[in-house]
């Protein structure tokens, strides 16, 4: 009797231990999944959520959660375990949050808003976003904003820089006629006098909506309403604006000069301070041109550049990307990026802005950048095509995932 016993609780065992491999296997087959369509349509978090995770309830039921603002990446995820059996709960929350009501679009409120990693200030500053930039807003937790700007940065901003609006307050900012601040960095004022109370300062780029234009001063209006006046001379209307914008390695270069000596800034993309791929990224801004924010996403827009025979090939408004070069264990990576200006010389934002030379008999030649020089992209060669936009062309989608 018991031997029977005995080889009943060996056979419950076994049977146990068969069914746990059974539903390991399960839920490994489908972390793969979920893995599989993240690697489609969300390989970089910079620029698309999709974090979801799997719970397991039974041997082959499952709960799924987290979020993601792309809703064809759900649907296929959902297809895609329904063609394997698993029963699953679905709990993936699209976003836009609900909690946002209609309220899920957004115009930068601040002269420079500081996009943070996380939603606190002491997370470390991913990027900025200047005055006027429309942005997409996808939830809100304790005073912060995760929102997606133009260039497709995904991140947080305290709630104070985003003026949120419905799609018809939305649809009439960006329908009425502004203008941008062409000075490299000044004030905006509460009277039509420069004597008077400052409302608020204000970068190159900025964007404010015209009231009207009198006695050499802009009246304008922010986008949660405020007043001020502006020099003339220091606006011109938007549209006017980008009319006008000849972009040519001349003018790129003579943009980038005006930045000289303007100190490092992590995470910075105005003239308030600007990191080596935030300088790149506002030279061409101003020039009408939108780049990939980070140097290793820059390094994928344009087109190449052959540089295996040395610098020859070069031309004025080439991207150079320096950085850790491949070996036989870990990938290239490019962690640096600066403007080639003619002559061996480039422009870029090490410790200030500043320019060094390729060339090892120039004075100002950089031998620790010469060394870990990677390759070389051409913008002006690829407008609207490999990660590069005009501006003029670049209309933030109003479609909002429900």
């Amino acid at each position: 009797m018991r031997k029977v016993i005995f080889a009943f609780i060996l056979f419950f065992a076994s049977l146990q231990g068969f069914i746990s491999a059974q539903e390991n296997t399960k839920m490994t087959q489908l972390n793969e999944i979920i893995t599989k369509v993240k690697q489609k349509y969300a390989p970089d978090k910079r620029v698309a959520i999709f974090n979801v995770q799997a719970e397991q309830i039974s041997a082959n039921s499952f709960t799924l959660s987290g979020e993601s603002n792309l809703t064809e990446a759900k649907a296929e995820l959902l297809d895609e375990l329904k063609k394997h059996d698993y029963k699953v709960s679905d709990k993936i929350e699209v976003l836009p949050s609900k909690e946002l009501n209609d309220k899920v679009y957004g115009v930068i409120n601040l002269s420079v808003a500081n996009i943070r990693s996380n939603s606190e200030h002491s997370a470390e500053m991913a990027t900025q976003a200047l005055l006027g930039f429309p942005v997409r807003v996808y939830k809100k937790s304790h005073g912060w904003l995760f929102i997606q700007t133009p260039d497709k940065y995904i991140s947080w901003t305290d709630a104070d820089a985003v003026e949120l609006m419905d799609k018809k307050t939305f649809d009439e900012w960006n329908n009425s006629q502004k203008v941008i601040y062409t000075a490299f960095y000044g004030l905006t004022y509460s009277k039509a006098d420069e004597s008077s109370q400052t409302v608020s300062d204000i970068t190159k780029g900025g964007i404010l909506r015209l009231i009207e234009e009198k006695d050499g001063f802009c009246k304008v209006a922010y986008p949660d309403n405020r007043i001020a006046f502006i020099p003339s001379k220091y606006c011109q209307k938007y549209d006017e604006w980008l009319n006008s914008i000849d972009l040519n390695a001349d003018n790129l270069i003579k943009t980038a000069k005006t930045f000289m000596g303007l100190p490092y800034l992590w995470g910075g993309t105005s003239t308030k301070g600007v990191d080596c791929s935030g300088f790149t990224k506002s030279v061409y801004y101003l020039n009408g041109v939108v780049l990939p924010r980070d140097a290793s996403q820059q390094v994928n827009a344009g087109d190449p550049v052959d540089t295996k025979d040395g610098f020859d090939k070069l031309m004025p408004g080439d991207l150079l990307f320096f950085g850790t070069k491949a070996s036989a264990t870990t990938k290239e990576k490019a962690t640096h990026v600066g403007m080639y200006i003619g002559n061996g010389e480039f422009i870029h934002s090490s410790g200030r802005v500043r320019i060094n030379s390729l060339d090892k008999t120039k004075e100002n030649f950089s031998e620790y950048r010469f060394n870990t020089f990677l390759k070389a992209r051409r913008i002006l060669t690829s407008l609207n095509k490999n990660d590069v936009v005009l501006l003029k062309d670049l209309l933030l989608s109003t479609r909002v995932e429900k």
